[in-house]
């Protein structure tokens, strides 16, 4: 019963979190639209096929059976045919390009508002340098990556894991634990605390040849719950925004620059299979880590629909600009058929992307699904 609730309640928070930011990416579409005078025929709450809808001006409101988050149809957006007053083809291009980009910068939004609200109550920081106005406590040292082949990694030991105590002594520097790895003779206790469980896992260190040491084969960060009054933690949520929404550009620069010069970039993709995953283990972590997650998902969706490829928003921003460079749209019947030659393609790569996740993340799933109908 307790198997079903955490796999049950992992599939349930991971739908919220995607409906979210779905639908506050339409909310921004649909609210811009909405002020320039550009008629909206359907803002839809899930995916087709539909439960019910209710027509409030020339708005239908729509539930839907599919519950990962919502669309909006904006009138003459994806059809080459409708012209006229309250079309999204009559508006300028200043105006055209608002509506589209107001979804990307209202996840950003959501994005800060997290981030402020996580912020407020407290969040998992590291506390490198701190300003004098934070509020620190509950220091501690905290696993951020496990590598491969290594005794963390054979322990279980995942990122976001507190290392409480190693044969009972208890540290909050990252020296001490290396120290105690080093001294100690193996194999080692160490304590483990994991959302609101703590476990005891013995492991062996590695002997490291570059280092001269033995080593459990994790990278570490001195960590607390770092808090700030409301007002300070808005401006620290942009701030944290910008600074997630730079490292995710660099990131996607370093994926393409390695695209075309034949190099193995180190960024990794996940579809729906492995953000359901990681959702559950933000989850299991606790509220602001769930928070932080969430807040990282948003700034990620906004960059990607940002991106110039047709069917997503930067496509459609694309057009636009060559419309200005051109001095004349592209036909809109042929603009109309790139993007969804191009829908079907991110449908593919979808495909393949989880595939891949199934790959990485297929014996934990199995065993989920094999534990909620009781076999072992």
């Amino acid at each position: 019963m307790e198997t079903l609730l955490v796999h049950g309640s992992t599939v349930l928070l991971f739908i919220i979190v995607l409906a979210v930011l779905v639908l506050v990416h339409e909310l921004g579409h649909f609210l811009t639209a909405r002020w320039f005078g550009i008629d909206v025929e359907e803002f839809g709450f899930g995916f087709p096929p539909r439960v019910f809808g209710v027509k409030k001006g020339k708005t239908l409101y729509t539930l839907n059976w599919i519950p990962l988050g919502g669309f909006v149809k904006i009138k003459g957006e994806d059809d080459p045919t409708a012209h006229g007053p309250g079309t999204f083809a009559h508006k300028p291009a200043w105006i055209r390009a608002i509506v589209i980009g107001a979804g990307v910068f209202m996840n950003l939004v959501l994005a800060s508002l997290l981030f402020a609200i996580g912020l407020t109550i407290g969040m998992p920081t590291a506390v490198e340098s701190l300003p004098e106005n934070a509020r620190v406590r509950d220091r501690q040292v905290q696993i951020v990556q496990v590598l491969e082949g290594t005794p963390a990694e054979q322990a279980g030991f995942m990122p976001g894991d507190t290392i409480v105590s190693i044969n009972g002594q208890t540290f909050t520097e990252i020296e001490d634990v290396q120290a105690l790895i080093n001294e100690a003779e193996p194999p080692v206790a160490v304590e483990i605390r994991r959302g609101k469980k703590t476990f005891t896992q013995e492991l062996a260190p590695a002997l490291d040849p570059g280092l001269g040491k033995r080593v459990m084969g994790v990278a570490l960060v001195e960590a607390a719950t770092v808090s700030y009054p409301w007002y300070i933690a808005i401006v620290k949520g942009v701030q944290t925004t910008g600074f997630y929404l730079k490292e995710i550009l660099l990131s996607f620069a370093d994926l393409f620059k390695g695209l075309f010069v034949g190099q193995k970039s180190d960024v990794e993709f996940s579809g729906p299979v492995g953000i359901a995953v990681l959702t559950g283990r933000a989850a299991r972590l606790g509220f602001t880590y769930l928070l932080q997650f969430a807040a990282l998902l948003s700034i990620n969706l906004a960059v990607i629909n940002v991106l110039p490829i047709p069917a997503l928003d930067g496509g459609r921003l694309l057009f636009i600009i060559i419309e200005k460079f051109r001095g004349r749209a592209v036909r809109p019947v042929v603009e109309a058929v790139i993007h969804r030659i191009a829908f079907f393609l991110l449908l593919g790569l979808i495909v393949i992307v989880t595939a891949h996740d199934l790959g990485r993340y297929g014996n934990q799933i199995l065993k989920a699904l094999g534990s909620l109908i009781g076999v072992s």
